[in-house]
């Protein structure tokens, strides 16, 4: 028997919604609207309660991380496989490499165009303070 005082844990091997939204600091929301993308696929209790495997947790690990990452939906679906039925690890790593050489192309654009942003604030800042300069010592 049980007691009183102890908490009752689900198995290491399953996890519920409440349990998963708390570790990855997300909404159960959240996890529903991936379940409803199938991309996620929780088993049900006799009470209907969703039970989450490790597999489970491991893919919302990974979509999480893909949308940190900035990939869409569709191309953390194929990432992970979701999109081929016989999609093997090698298969799955080419992938996330193809799709991370991508987006680090665009990051890298992305921090080039910020880098001639700044500088052309910098230059513009430096003209107009010239400019206020030039007003400051200008007899009136």
């Amino acid at each position: 028997m049980d007691k009183p005082d102890q908490e009752k844990k689900e198995p290491e091997d399953a996890f519920t919604i409440s349990a998963l939204a708390e570790e990855f600091d997300i909404s159960t929301r959240t996890i529903r609207f991936y379940e409803e993308k199938n991309m996620i696929f929780p088993q049900r209790t006799d009470g209907n309660q969703r039970i989450y495997s490790r597999r489970d947790r491991a893919r919302l690990k990974l979509i999480l991380r893909g949308k940190r990452f900035g990939y869409s939906l569709e191309e953390i679906s194929e990432i992970i496989g979701m999109t081929e039925v016989d999609f093997d690890e090698e298969n799955q790593i080419k992938k996330a490499l193809k799709f991370g050489k991508r987006r680090l192309a665009e990051i890298r654009e992305r921090i080039n165009e910020l880098k001639l942003l700044e500088q052309d604030l910098l230059s513009f800042q430096e003209n107009i303070k010239t400019r206020l300069d030039s007003l400051n010592t200008s007899p009136k």
